[in-house]
Order: structure tokens, then sequence, then C-alpha cells
């Protein structure tokens, strides 16, 4: 009878830790999910196709480490670059993409008919650059591949932190984007057919 009574316990308890288990990673999952899409589609794609490459899916020698690094960095830099980034249908019936500078957009092809100063760099768009690669450093750092090449023995407290970090952080930069919204389409970023009608009258 106390056999028994063992079994059952032991039965609510793995139930009960299973359940647990799965709720913490549904959270995780669901706080990485929201990060991501903060973020260029491109270069989330990139890292998350070639991370297990450089990194020799977290096995490195001093070699993968010096590429690992110099990945992470091009990736940060992508991500960042893109917010300086827009795009625009051109009198020729193509969407073209530009750099955003202080006048506008350069180099800005058959943009007769479009209000190129409806594109200026703005404030907004330098916060959008930081949180963008404050978002990155935060999917890249804590990447199981990333934490077993570059510090091993901090393995035992990344899921803590997968599990904390990634839904703070998105909910910080959520509030920051709603903030300085972004009407931005630029490379790497999602466009529509009306973009640059709906920019334009919400600039002017």
């Amino acid at each position: 009878m106390s056999d028994k009574n063992n079994m059952v316990i032991a039965s609510k308890t793995a139930t009960g830790s299973s359940s647990s288990s799965s709720r913490m990673s549904t959270k995780t999952f669901s706080g990485l999910g929201n990060l991501v899409k903060l973020l260029p589609t491109g270069t989330v794609f990139l890292f998350q196709f070639l991370i297990p490459v450089v990194t020799n899916s977290g096995h490195c020698t001093t070699l993968h480490k010096y590429l690992t690094g110099a990945f992470l960095v091009v990736c940060a830099f992508n991500c960042a670059f893109a917010s300086f980034t827009d795009s625009y249908t051109g009198s020729d019936g193509e969407r073209h993409y530009a750099l955003v500078t202080a006048k506008g957009l350069w180099p800005s092809p058959a943009s007769e008919s479009v209000n190129l100063s409806a594109y200026k760099l703005r404030f907004g768009d330098f916060v959008h650059a930081f949180f963008s690669l404050v978002v990155f450093a935060v999917l890249g750092l804590l990447d199981t591949n990333t934490v077993r090449c570059f510090y091993p023995a901090f393995e035992s407290a990344e899921k803590i932190l997968m599990q904390v970090v990634p839904p703070v952080i998105g909910a910080v930069a959520s509030t920051v984007f709603v903030m300085f919204p972004n009407n931005r389409h630029g490379i790497g970023y999602p466009t529509s057919s009306d973009s640059n009608d709906t920019q334009h009258k919400s600039q002017t």
C-alpha cells in the first residue's frame, strides 16, 4: 500500500514538474518571438542559419571564436544599419531602398513623384538603432551555441536568463517603439504597397 502511495506521489510530482517546465518553455519562446519581430528578418534568419556553423555547434576552437565574434559584430551592425534605411516606390513602379539622411533619402533614383523630405533622419531612428542592438545582443549572446563557445561555465544560468531577460527586454523595447513609432520600411523589414503614402501622411 505504501509503495502505491509513493508511486502516485511521484507521478503527480513528475506531472507537475513537466507542466511547470512546459510553461517556462512556452514563456521563453514567446519572449524570443516578440524580440525577433523587432529585428530585420534577413539578419535574424542569417544568424539562426549560420551560428551553428561558425561556432561548430558550440565546440569552439580559437579560430571558431574569432569567426563567431566577427559574425556577431556583422549581424549587430546590420540590425543598427537597417534603422537608417527606408524604401519607396519610384516613378518606374519599382521598390527602391536608400540610406536615410538629414535631407531625405540617398541615393534616390526615379523619385520625381516622391516627397523625399518626408523620409529625413529623425531622433527616433537613433532610438530604434540602439534598441535593435540591445535586442540582438540578448538573442546573440544568450544563444546556446554562443554560450557554449565563449562561456560554457555560464550554461547552467542560461536557461534562467532566457526565461527572464527576453520578455523584459521585449516589453521595454516595445514600449519605447510605441513612444517612437517606426514608419520606415528599410532593408530587411516588410513592405506594403501603400507604405509611402502612409508615411508621407504621418509626417506632413
